[in-house]
């Protein structure tokens, strides 16, 4: 049956009774009653004639129930992007729409439809945020080139956002986080930013905002905070996407990545490892989580996904056990960085990381698209998930020099491209992703047994 706009809501058939155990899932693809899209006149118009699809799903908060309704918030990224090559030695992006607010909206589920409204920009007193990368020179900055779809270079203001994660603030707005900083941003409802977190400034540097570890700015490129939840007492934690990068040398070995504990209302942080799945990839800089949602004051569910070691995409969800996770804070030392030690050195060092155990393989259950993104607990029972589609629009080589490779390009201050210095007549183009990819998929998978 072809999807149209309305969603499509499929029931996982098991009629064997080996298979009765196994999680039931409704499958439905996020309309946009209210016509919202993002608006786009660029050189590649032409390919989007409706303007483009919103990247809803970059992180999602089960809400409520209003009747038979399920009612969820999410929140986008950064906004259209894509891969582009090189300017001199440094990497760059395409930014399709540079002047993108990231948006907060709402989703109701109900009647067999998915629906998102409710679209609010992320400002501040100056007005909408945009989602550019940082400039040079503080911290957070990606050292990434910003382009037009004309491969001009952007230039920010330091008030971008790369928003990944959703989470109530207990008084009405949301604590978001952020792949930048990382940052963690408190907002109202409407979206105004309240208050922003940032790894605190050692001598010497600069930042935007401080009060989290120092440690969080060896970040890899991009991959900040992924996903955030508010635990019943009133933590924040927030999961670094990808093992730490510690001075550029740790991010293959790391066997693990931080998830930070944050006490808005004191300011306390503290900081414990998530065990990636070492043995599924060829180095452990290629895991990567999702999203996290609290189960009580020292569980959470949390999204790793990643492409293994036979170029297989990976989506698990796993509940984690924080209750007898060592704090991290004491062994950040220079020279004595855990993400260096392997597995007997941290036990060694008395160092335990988080436990875990497999809930659901989303791959088992049908899942296509690459990421999964957005996790909500809607009771301990029924899980909700959803899937970042970037704003359905990918970079394509147009006129490609044989046997080259993007990454073999680099872009001129005229905006046209170069291999090994020399003009050639290659361009970047736009073009929309085809369907699974371009379609704004939320699932509720019901377990088969209670989360305990």
């Amino acid at each position: 049956m072809k999807i149209k706009t309305i969603s499509l809501v499929i029931g996982c058939a098991l009629s064997s009774s080996a298979l009765a155990a196994q999680p039931k899932v409704e499958h439905y693809i996020v309309s946009f009653p209210e016509g919202t899209h993002v608006s786009y006149n660029g050189a590649f118009a032409s390919a989007f004639p409706q303007g483009l699809p919103v990247g809803i799903g970059s992180g999602l908060l089960f809400t409520g129930r209003q009747g038979d309704a399920l009612t969820f918030g999410t929140i986008t990224d950064r906004g259209p992007n894509a891969d582009s090559p090189g300017v001199g030695k440094q990497e760059s992006k395409t930014f399709v729409t540079p002047d993108f607010a990231p948006l907060l909206m709402n989703i109701r589920v109900q009647n067999g439809k998915a629906e998102a409204t409710d679209a609010r920009p992320l400002h501040d007193d100056k007005g909408n945020i945009n989602g550019l990368p940082l400039q040079d020179g503080v911290i957070g900055a990606t050292n990434e080139i910003a382009l037009s779809d004309t491969l001009k270079v952007l230039q920010g203001d330091n008030r971008g956002l790369d928003t990944e994660g959703i989470a109530p603030d207990g008084k009405g707005g949301y604590w978001l986080c952020d792949e930048y900083g990382p940052f963690l941003i408190n907002v109202d409802e409407h979206g105004k930013i309240l208050a922003m977190h940032g790894p605190q400034a050692a001598d010497g540097e600069k930042s935007i905002a401080g009060g989290l570890p120092n440690i969080l700015k060896w970040r890899q490129p991009n991959r900040g905070f992924e996903g955030i939840t508010r635990m019943p007492d009133g933590r924040i934690i927030a999961a670094v996407q990808s093992t730490l990068d510690i001075d550029g040398k740790s991010k293959k070995q790391a066997r693990f990545t931080r998830l930070v504990s944050f006490n808005p209302a004191t300011g306390k942080t503290a900081m414990y490892g998530y065990p990636v799945d070492s043995e599924a990839y060829s180095k452990n800089s290629d895991a990567k989580i999702g999203d996290i949602v609290a189960l009580d004051n020292h569980h959470l569910l949390l999204i790793e996904q990643g492409t293994d070691k036979n170029d297989a995409m990976r989506n698990l969800i796993y509940k984690v056990n924080l209750s007898e996770a060592t704090e991290l804070s004491a062994f950040d030392k220079p020279g004595e960085y855990p993400e260096f030690d392997d597995e007997k050195t941290l036990a060694k060092r008395g160092i335990k990381l988080a436990a875990k155990s497999l809930v659901v393989d989303l791959r088992q259950l049908g899942w296509q698209q690459e990421k999964a993104e957005g996790l909500a607990l809607i009771d301990n029972k029924m899980l909700a998930v959803t899937n970042d589609n970037d704003f359905g629009v990918k970079a394509v080589i147009q006129n490609p020099v044989e046997g080259k490779k993007r990454k073999d390009y680099r872009v001129t201050d005229h905006g046209t491209l170069t291999i090994d210095d020399k003009p050639v007549p290659t361009t970047i183009g736009l073009k929309p992703l085809n369907k699974p990819e371009v379609d704004s998929e939320l699932w509720i998978i019901t377990l088969a047994e209670p989360l305990k």
